[in-house]
């Protein structure tokens, strides 16, 4: 069997990506109507998978419309998952070391996307009026229950 390693290797997008709403609310709202913002910063160098972003996004934003409605806020995910993760399999049965190769050749599949994260990046936003803070503030700690660290 051949070893690829040029570019050929690298043609993989695990099937559709799975987030691809990134903003919800009230979209086009100027600075002026919603002068307040909520930041969720991450304190950890990380990476965040593609389907923990969709979880916390829906999350959020299912508690923001829930409290205050839908035209009350605009709300951004600030990470996009761009960084594609790979697995090199190896066999666990009697004889596999006959049947494989071990590290030559284990550049792995793709299986899934993330995003590649480090200390201080914002991972999400919500812009709203000063009475809906801390709605605001709550549904952001909801949606860090979705993320690995901190």
């Amino acid at each position: 069997k051949d070893i690829v390693t040029d570019k050929r290797s690298c043609n993989f997008s695990p099937g559709s990506p799975l987030i691809r709403i990134y903003d919800a609310g009230k979209k086009k709202a100027g600075v002026e109507e919603f002068p307040y913002v909520i930041h969720m910063v991450s304190l950890e160098k990380e990476q965040i998978t593609s389907e923990a972003i969709e979880a916390a996004r829906i999350a959020s934003n299912k508690n923001m419309v829930k409290f205050v409605g839908k035209d009350q806020f605009h709300m951004r995910v600030r990470v996009h998952p761009f960084h594609v993760f790979r697995i090199n399999k190896m066999l666990s049965c009697a004889g596999a070391d006959r049947l494989q190769s071990g590290m030559r050749g284990a550049f792995g599949k793709a299986y899934g996307k993330g995003a590649r994260v480090y200390i201080g990046k914002l991972l999400f936003s919500i812009r709203t009026h000063e009475k809906n803070v801390h709605y605001a503030v709550d549904a952001l700690t909801r949606a860090k229950a979705k993320f690995p660290g901190r």
